[in-house]
């Protein structure tokens, strides 16, 4: 029997400071939008549950779309976005750093890190292992997942064992998703 994922990006969020950090995000007004707009996309296409990450981005827009669907939310810590690594609470660009460390990953350099933090392989796995429980849990039925942008880009190509290089057309909006369907141990996407 398959299960029908929706895997979804956080609303756009705002910052408390302009240093790079791990955590924090709270919904822009556009954020709270997109997260209804997700709610109502998807409502009357039999949602079970939505499921999503501990960073307070993640569960804004879980709730807010759990309550258009009128559904529960699961927080699990596996759904959250990469870590900054060494990074976190300076001024330095995440994207001078991280973007190549992406790049070289979906190049096929398994190594690559941010300094500090989780390697690309490591996120994959903890994305998995939540993707692989909300399947299982949902068997024969369908649920939302808010996750990140990057977690959602480098995890989707392993599951649908297509190249890296194909992360590239993950780039999602806030509140945009990609549906995959598990039917037994093989994931495609829909």
């Amino acid at each position: 029997m398959s299960s029908r994922l929706v895997l979804a990006r956080h609303g756009l969020a705002e910052y408390e400071t302009d240093l790079v950090t791990d955590d924090g995000g709270t919904l822009s007004a556009e954020g709270r939008e997109q997260a209804r707009a997700l709610g109502a996309r998807l409502a009357g296409e039999g949602i079970d549950a939505v499921w999503c990450s501990p960073l307070s981005r993640a569960v804004q827009t879980a709730e807010i779309a759990a309550g258009v669907l009128g559904v529960g939310v699961t927080v699990r810590e596996g759904l959250r976005e990469y870590g900054v690594g060494s990074l976190a609470g300076t001024d330095g660009s995440e994207r001078e750093v991280i973007g190549p460390v992406f790049d070289r990953w979906v190049d096929g350099d398994d190594a690559a890190l941010i300094p500090g933090g989780e390697a690309v392989a490591g996120i994959v796995a903890r994305m998995t292992r939540v993707l692989d429980e909300v399947a299982d849990r949902h068997e024969g039925g369908s649920a939302l997942v808010v996750s990140h942008g990057g977690a959602i880009m480098a995890t989707v190509p392993e599951l649908l064992g297509r190249p890296r290089r194909t992360a590239w057309d993950l780039l999602l909006d806030g509140g945009g998703f990609v549906e995959l369907v598990r039917d037994g141990p093989v994931w495609t996407r829909r």
